[in-house]
């Protein structure tokens, strides 16, 4: 009895000295996520809470709530973004800074940008619940309008430009006033910019919005880098003629042309080996008319990969299949570049803490690209960042289909908050 006694206080101390990883709660995370997705729910099951909308403020209203209640410090910066602060034992070490956002695109789902909010606060009160002070300052940042441009991480990695002030948002308001609507001030939103050395590091949970993890059943992705976006609009020109009196073998088929296209991108994006994408998303034929030959196609061309040569190199493959595709046609293409996107690297240190505390978790990982878009890119200019993905679902989203579960979305947030812990203690 006595032997038995011994081993038991010998594990219990070993548990208290080095620690046994802390589990988020599944029912606080459920519980709150069909809090948040009230605001905004539409007849579908999914959202609409396009940022400066009624229901983002109330969205808005209710997390900053959950954050006072968790103790942090809440202020609106000059962006509109919201950011609760923690204090840690030493006030002059950088923050480590964590967050995401709760905007969702028109006819959303209820966890994008959500899991990773309200994940943050999930880690704070983990800490209060287990009495932990940090050595750093803590920081949960939710993100102003990130669907509809990454607005509010623009602003605090400081290249967000007085020019987009006037883009009109989905909401219908401009950036200036929506940004005036949440508490911000577009007077002053370049005080909201941070400077390199103010975050000792940047992390965000997100749903991966892609079928690799549910697919493969692996609990948690190891987000390596955000892909490099590059898109174009390319342009058909033919001739326009009347559909009943030009023979086949004498038009000059824009239409055609942009279908040959369209085929050739795609079979080039798959003969090359990787997870590179090519996509052809939006079309537009002149004069528009079902009795006229099309004399000019306007098409939007996209490549996404996290290697961004080989977007380069795969563009100009397909424009050397487009000059046979033009001497066949009788159709002149070209090319206007719509927008770029360089790739965010994660950084490997962060990433090998995140693989290391799942595992400690007891959670499988795979390190994979995220092919979307998210605020940590733009934080990647100012911090080291690391991104946390929890599988999404059939890899749906955008939608209200969108769904990830309540463990899945616990196992994220408790990866994220022994990932912070880690951090705290190590030298990047």
């Amino acid at each position: 009895m006595k032997w038995a006694f011994t081993i038991f206080m010998t594990v219990a101390f070993q548990a208290l000295l080095f620690g046994q990883p802390i589990q988020a709660s599944a029912d606080r995370m459920k519980e709150r996520i069909e809090a948040l997705s009230q605001f905004g729910a539409n007849p579908d099951g999914g959202v609409d809470r396009v940022a400066y909308s009624d229901a983002d403020m109330a969205g808005r209203k209710y997390v900053v709530s959950l954050m006072k209640k968790a103790g942090l410090e809440v202020t609106i910066d000059a962006a509109g973004n919201i950011i609760g602060k923690r204090k840690g034992k030493n006030n002059d070490l950088p923050s480590i800074a964590f967050g995401s956002h709760i905007d969702s695109v028109p006819g959303g789902g209820n966890f994008d940008g959500d899991v990773g909010s309200l994940g943050a606060i999930e880690c704070i009160e983990l800490m209060n619940e287990h009495h932990i002070i940090t050595e750093h300052p803590l920081e949960v940042l939710v993100f102003q309008n990130e669907e509809g441009g990454l607005v509010g991480s623009e602003a605090i990695s400081g290249i967000l430009t007085e020019n987009e002030l006037s883009l009109v948002s989905n909401s219908g308001k401009t950036l200036g006033q929506g940004m005036k609507d949440i508490g911000g001030d577009p007077g002053r939103f370049h005080e909201a910019a941070r400077k390199k050395g103010d975050f000792k590091a940047f992390l965000e949970l997100h749903i991966e919005q892609g079928g690799f993890l549910d697919r493969e059943g692996v609990n948690i992705g190891v987000v390596e880098g955000i892909v490099g976006i590059k898109q174009w609009m390319v342009t058909f020109l033919g001739k326009a003629n009347h559909a009943g009196t030009t023979p086949m073998d004498q038009r000059q088929d824009a239409m055609l042309a942009a279908a040959r296209f369209v085929v050739e991108a795609n079979r080039i994006a798959r003969s090359i080996p990787g997870r590179q994408v090519v996509t052809n998303g939006k079309i537009k034929a002149l004069p528009g008319a079902p009795n006229v030959i099309p004399g000019k196609v306007e098409m939007t061309l996209e490549i996404r990969d996290l290697d961004f040569e080989k977007v380069l190199s795969i563009f100009e493959k397909i424009k050397t299949a487009a000059k046979d595709i033009a001497t066949g046609t009788g159709v002149a293409i070209s090319y206007a570049e719509l927008n770029e996107d360089i790739p965010a690297q994660t950084d490997s240190r962060i990433q090998s803490l995140i693989a290391g505390s799942a595992k400690e978790l007891g959670l499988t990982t795979k390190f994979m690209p995220s092919g979307a878009g998210h605020d940590t890119q733009n934080m990647a200019r100012i911090a080291p960042v690391g991104m946390v993905f929890v599988p999404s679902k059939d890899g749906i989203s955008h939608s209200p289909k969108e769904f990830t579960s309540a463990q899945d979305m616990a196992n994220g947030a408790s990866v994220l908050l022994q990932t912070i812990l880690k951090l705290d203690k190590v030298k990047l």
